[in-house]
């Protein structure tokens, strides 16, 4: 399949975010990526449920919203009716992973997981079949605009090698760091979708740079 673009809301004008919403819908961009922080599973504190129904009314492409809290099975039925299309939970937040996936699938969503820098693809092995989405952190989550990891490159080798010899239809997405250089080598490693957020945002042309990395 082609690759896909996640421009991360995160990085957007929060004081203008229906102008950046539109832009997005206007844009080359296939998702939103919408990032959840509680400050307790990261050192930071982002949307809450009646920001992304705020986003869900104007949005006009799939919700790809990354929870990035402890507890997630607690939420799971609401971030379904603000919205989100794909939920993505952390391998690190969740003890019960397998039946937190499950959870998810029953509220008709997409079911992705996501691994911290540090947290090696092996632990996926278990659970690659049951998910949709499998999304690698490239830098450490918590806050935009942080440098890129370069560990992160041998990480998607050895998840898709995983996921070709599981038989597993999972998709291969990155968050961190990403630009025209590290989202070339990240496809070409084997990346499906890429997220970007201060590159796009604080670009001069958003749509021109989305536009850009869509054409990778």
């Amino acid at each position: 399949m082609k690759h896909l673009i996640a421009p991360s809301i995160l990085a957007s004008d929060f004081a203008n975010l229906q102008r950046d919403i539109e832009m997005i819908n206007n844009s080359e961009a296939d998702w939103f990526h919408i990032d959840v922080m509680d400050g307790v599973f990261v050192p930071n504190i982002s949307f809450g449920m009646p920001v992304i129904a705020a986003i869900n009314k104007h949005a006009k492409k799939i919700m790809d919203v990354h929870l990035m809290i402890v507890n997630p099975d607690s939420f799971i039925s609401k971030f379904k009716k603000v919205g989100a299309a794909i939920l993505t939970v952390h391998y690190e937040a969740c003890p019960h992973l397998h039946r937190t996936i499950q959870r998810i699938k029953s509220e008709g969503m997409q079911a992705g997981v996501s691994l911290n820098p540090h947290t090696p693809i092996s632990v996926l092995e278990d659970i690659i079949k049951d998910v949709n989405v499998v999304l690698l952190m490239s830098v450490n989550p918590g806050f935009g605009g942080q440098s890129f990891i370069e560990n992160t490159y041998k990480k998607v080798i050895q998840l898709k090698d995983l996921i070709q010899k599981s038989g597993s239809k999972a998709i291969i997405e990155i968050d961190g760091g990403v630009n025209d250089k590290t989202g070339a080598k990240l496809l070409a490693a084997g990346a499906d979708v890429l997220v970007a957020g201060s590159y796009i945002f604080k670009s001069n042309s958003p749509i021109e740079t989305i536009k850009l990395l869509k054409n990778l």
